[in-house]
């Protein structure tokens, strides 16, 4: 069909967005490609599998103008490869477009779209991406890739290069009763344990703190080195801290933690030696920056949402807990001003992202991915 008879153009008597009606013949893309390639000096067009059986017909008009000295040798060579998709998501500009008109994502740079706009605003740096393409390859036959590798991906590129800081994204009160009203320390601490060049910053101390509500339960189960009623644990950077008591609402739900701390082990560590297994993050209450943290998920549920069984529809397979927004998330000062497009490892939550949304004091985080890496586990295997 492609050489029998191609179409050159197509002629449409409708006005243009762009040339008005001043224009109303249109080339067909297979004349349209080869053509402009040639003109603008193309040595190699590369192109997804469906225009393998295109490329004789590519050559062809290359050929014909070529004889009325319009262009001359070498010609543009077309290459064909595989295209790349990803599992819980789909690449389909049509698709993708569907996406958009229909209200399911927020616009073409919405962070759970596979666009270069998407991930950036999502926290994928190039280099990321530039490793999982050097990962998955080039290949001539269509494939899946994991979306779980791109993760693993950026989880290394970040690693070494992303500043530390503490959110707390579901807040939960901590009074240190032997702690005086108005005390303050400031602490010293790094922005990256490993990377001395990211420098350190101030961090406030103070008698009233915020902490993560998973980090506390009622009824501690064996293995569990956070808060709970009679346990000492360590906050980050800071001290050691005793659960004496809780508090709780009319229905009885917890609203705050009443501890004590040890002074002696200011900078985290007891001085008598004693071992603490566990660990915490925390932000001052009084000096706590209010911002937004978006949690992203998958776009859909199925790895494949184009798999669809009979009478189905793709959409079906749309994630509505793909967008998750945290209204009272609390930070850590320094967050205050973060710049559109800053990277953060938010310590045991992931890397976050600051978005263009935010403004100064009131900053907007979008999580870029969580810090569990379940592909490193399994790779190879």
């Amino acid at each position: 069909m492609n050489m029998r008879d191609p179409l050159m153009y197509r002629i449409k008597r409708a006005h243009h967005h762009r040339t008005g009606d001043a224009w109303l013949i249109y080339p067909m893309y297979d004349y349209a490609h080869g053509i402009s390639d040639a003109i603008e000096r193309i040595t190699h067009s590369i192109c997804t599998l469906e225009f393998e059986d295109h490329r004789p017909l590519y050559d062809w008009f290359l050929e014909q103008d070529t004889d009325g000295a319009f262009f001359q040798k070498p010609h543009p060579r077309q290459i064909e490869f595989a295209r790349l998709n990803l599992t819980y998501t789909v690449m389909s500009k049509r698709r993708l477009l569907e996406l958009v008109k229909e209200g399911h994502v927020r616009g073409w740079d919405d962070p759970r779209m596979p666009t270069i706009t998407g991930l950036r605003r999502r926290g994928y740096t190039p280099g990321s991406i530039r490793a999982f393409a050097e990962k998955v390859g080039v290949a001539k036959r269509d494939m899946v890739a994991d979306v779980g590798l791109l993760e693993h991906c950026v989880r290394e590129d970040l690693a070494d290069k992303a500043p530390r800081a503490m959110a707390i994204l579901r807040p939960l009160k901590v009074v240190i009763e032997n702690m005086a009203e108005g005390e303050v320390h400031w602490l010293d601490v790094p922005n990256h344990p490993e990377n001395a060049e990211l420098g350190r910053r101030k961090v406030p101390f103070t008698r009233e703190i915020l902490v993560e509500q998973e980090d506390f339960q009622l009824e501690a189960p064996k293995k569990w080195f956070r808060l709970a009623p009679g346990a000492e644990v360590r906050l980050k950077y800071a001290c050691l801290v005793t659960c004496t008591g809780v508090d709780r609402d009319a229905a009885g739900e917890v609203t705050g933690l009443r501890c004590t701390w040890d002074p002696a082990s200011l900078g985290g560590d007891a001085p008598d030696g004693r071992k603490v297994k566990g660990t915490i993050h925390w932000v001052s209450a009084a000096h706590a920056v209010a911002g937004e943290v978006r949690l992203y998920d998958r776009l859909f549920t199925a790895k494949d949402p184009m798999d669809v069984p009979e009478g189905g529809n793709w959409r079906d397979f749309i994630n509505p807990e793909s967008m998750e927004t945290l209204g009272g998330a609390r930070l850590e000062p320094s967050l205050a001003g973060a710049a559109a497009g800053a990277t953060f490892q938010f310590e045991r939550l992931g890397y976050f992202v600051a978005d263009l949304d935010g403004r100064e004091g009131a900053p907007v985080f979008n999580r870029t991915v969580s810090l569990k890496d379940s592909w490193a586990k399994t790779e190879g295997k």
